[in-house]
């Protein structure tokens, strides 16, 4: 069985088994943050989704998808004030604004929540889609939903269909020259790495497509 939508108790296994991805990818993404960051990308990112994750499971899927979203993003700026922290929170407070009122979350609810986030994460990070961050990952996520909802695709189908072109991107950011952060001081060595930041985009939605494929 495949999920056709997700409800407020898939977002809290959801999250759970983000916690569980972030914690088995830690060490790499502190050597590949290591190469070009200070390293702290790991602990920040594991941090901040187990105390999420543990916040939903505290709140309860009576609480509803949008106030779930907003716990967690609240949760992870408050755990991991850190540069990605504060994005990743600021993406998930935004998201949970765009699905407002929604027990349910399709296909065409997916755009708005990923839209939101992407856009979230612009503005925070000032950043734009090239400059070698999440949000080159984050938009092909979101036009690509677009595309699939305009498509009609399942939600299964659809998030599948992202998740690779979001692995695609990030292969993509492997030639591009870091303009944010620590890594920009790097520039010239970033080319050739794939970017830390849009490491972790592509790990949310491939284990959101994997999670509405296994249900």
């Amino acid at each position: 069985m495949t999920l056709q939508t997700l409800n407020a108790a898939n977002f809290i296994d959801l999250f759970k088994s983000w916690k569980e991805l972030f914690a088995e990818q830690r060490e790499f993404l502190i050597a590949l943050d290591g190469k070009v960051g200070d390293s702290d990308l790991g602990i920040t990112m594991s941090k901040s989704f187990a105390a999420a994750a543990e916040a939903l499971e505290a709140e309860g899927e009576a609480a509803g998808i949008s106030k779930l979203l907003r716990t967690a993003g609240a949760t992870m700026a408050r755990t991991a004030p850190s540069t990605m922290g504060t994005l990743t929170a600021t993406g998930f407070l935004r998201a949970s604004k765009a699905v407002e009122g929604k027990e349910t979350l399709d296909t065409t609810d997916l755009v708005a929540f990923w839209r939101a986030f992407r856009d979230g994460v612009a503005e925070r990070g000032k950043a734009k889609v090239g400059d070698k961050t999440l949000l080159d990952v984050l938009d092909p996520i979101a036009t690509t939903l677009e595309a699939q909802a305009a498509a009609n695709a399942s939600l299964s189908d659809a998030l599948s269909v992202t998740a690779k072109a979001a692995e695609q991107a990030l292969e993509a950011t492997k030639s591009m020259l870091a303009q944010h952060g620590k890594a920009a001081a790097f520039q010239e060595k970033t080319v050739g790495l794939q970017d830390a930041g849009a490491t972790v985009g592509s790990f949310l939605i491939r284990r959101m497509a994997d999670f509405a494929a296994s249900r």
